[in-house]
């Protein structure tokens, strides 16, 4: 029968042969109960989201360096999905979806929720197992999370890194004074410390932990920032250009990471 093939030959999941057949999970189920073949989910390619098409990274790269930074950013892992929750960072997207390909070689896919929020997934136990082993966990705040050392090997490693920060947790803004402002603000006092020291393997001078930031204020090293660094957040590209374009002609730069709980410091 071609149920029988399907699901013994092809491997084929209940779900995958509901979906070819245009019926619901538990019609295939109960024909294959009547047929007395054995269910077997332990053998199915995606049962609890194992899956043969995700390349687990071999080597340390940028790509990765960039994605880990994303990650302690914005990313959670849950048992079995790796996911990253951009919010209203909507141009940000397209990017990850293509970082998300060359780092595990998957097609990681968009939700958009009712607020329009934005957030791109992909199901894996082994990617979930294996970033845990390299040091990501499930609660950032709750588990005091910091960079990985290997990150710190590479000026190119440090460069991907603090740029997938900037983009997931990044604003860039005016202050009423007409100067640009960022900080990077999170509830993790060793990714903070771990970010600053970040910055200082690159030559930037950070200030001290302040609250739930550190601040970049020399406008000198902004400019550096944005050439060395850069962003593959498009928004916070168009802004910094806005910015520079329209109003920063005289006075210090300072560039920061939003958080809703920061408080702002004049440089």
């Amino acid at each position: 029968m071609v149920l029988i093939d399907l699901y013994v030959k092809q491997n084929k999941s209940i779900s995958e042969i509901a979906k070819i057949d245009q019926c619901n999970y538990v019609t295939i189920y109960d024909q294959l109960k009547r047929l007395e073949v054995p269910i077997q989910r332990h053998l199915k390619l995606r049962n609890n989201n194992k899956r043969n098409d995700v390349i687990v990274p071999k080597r340390r790269s940028a790509h990765l360096a960039e994605f880990f930074g994303v990650m302690l950013g914005d990313g959670h892992l849950s048992p079995t999905q790796v996911t990253v929750s951009l919010g209203t960072k909507d141009e940000y997207a397209d990017f990850l979806v293509k970082l998300f390909k060359k780092v595990f070689s998957i097609e990681a896919k968009v939700m958009v929720n009712g607020r329009k929020y934005k957030t791109v997934y992909f199901g894996s136990t082994e990617a979930v197992r294996w970033l845990r082993s390299q040091g990501l966990v499930s609660n950032k705040v709750r588990a005091q999370v910091s960079i990985p050392e290997w990150i710190f090997e590479k000026t190119t490693y440090s460069r991907a890194a603090l740029r997938g920060l900037l983009d997931t947790d990044g604003s860039i803004y005016l202050l009423a004074s007409g100067r640009m402002q960022v900080s990077f603000c999170n509830h993790s006092l060793p990714l903070l410390v771990s970010v600053r020291r970040l910055f200082e393997c690159l030559d930037f001078h950070p200030s001290r932990v302040s609250g739930y930031n550190v601040f970049l204020t020399r406008k000198a090293e902004i400019g550096r920032l944005y050439r060395e660094v850069g962003f593959n957040n498009l928004k916070h590209r168009k802004r910094y250009k806005k910015f520079v374009k329209e109003f920063c002609w005289g006075g210090r730069v300072a560039i920061t990471l939003d958080c809703k709980s920061s408080a702002l410091v004049a440089s």
